[in-house]
């Protein structure tokens, strides 16, 4: 936690990437353990535009699920010693592949939401935005413009958002320390940034319940440790 700790002392640009580990400590599931999301379920049959399409109802149930769930926690104070130190310059920015905007609901801003987010919903036709109870509460997700009014996440098949993808790209040309907390960093473009930073010659730091694909190459793993204690003894040093 010490050479943690030194290492954002010394930074002058620190991004953060920030996956489901972060926010399952809120109690929030993952997606592959053995009590995730994806559990005796076929994501390709719920989180796609095909099921979007043709099996609405399905696709409707799954989401309010998700949503609903996301009213029932809140962040845990990881999220609050990360918006310290934005707060204070020590972290500059954020990339996420979450989609439960606890980022932006923690204060954190200058954050690239990968995958979307779950707080906000918009028009499948036309893009028209509309808050989450939206979805959650109508009986009728018809636009204004006859399109279908669906969660701003990106389904399987997707694009994902150019902004998000470009701020990303940004800031991790710009980091000399990246840390990543709670990815798997099996996911692309995700697993990428860490190794574009690396690359550019930024040190990386990684802290995960699990071992990554990744962790031959940091600079610093922090492994079989829950982040929101990592943050805390980290912030104690600094």
């Amino acid at each position: 936690m010490e050479i943690l700790a030194k290492m954002l002392k010394e930074s002058n640009y620190t991004v953060v990437l920030t996956g489901a580990g972060l926010s399952t400590e809120s109690g929030l599931p993952d997606f592959r353990s053995s009590n995730g999301l994806w559990n005796n379920r076929n994501p390709l049959e719920l989180a796609t535009v095909d099921a979007m399409e043709h099996n609405q109802e399905e696709f409707i149930s799954f989401y309010r699920q998700r949503m609903k769930a996301l009213l029932d926690v809140v962040p845990h104070a990881g999220y609050r010693i990360l918006a310290e130190w934005a707060d204070k310059g020590i972290i500059k920015s954020f990339i996420t592949q979450n989609v439960d905007g606890f980022h932006t609901i923690s204060g954190h801003k200058d954050v690239a939401q990968l995958h979307g987010t779950l707080r906000e919903c918009r028009c499948h036709n036309c893009g028209e935005t509309y808050p989450m109870e939206t979805f959650l509460e109508s009986n009728d997700l018809t636009c204004v413009c006859g399109g279908f009014i669906r969660p701003s996440v990106v389904l399987f098949g997707e694009m994902l958002p150019e902004d998000a993808i470009h701020l990303a790209e940004e800031e991790t040309n710009n980091a000399d320390l990246f840390i990543v907390l709670g990815s798997s960093l099996q996911v692309a473009p995700a697993n990428l940034f860490p190794q574009i930073a690396k690359q550019n010659g930024a040190k990386l730091v990684i802290v995960n319940i699990e071992q990554t694909p990744l962790d031959d190459i940091a600079d610093l793993v922090i492994n079989k440790r829950k982040i929101g204690e990592v943050l805390k003894e980290v912030n104690e040093s600094i």
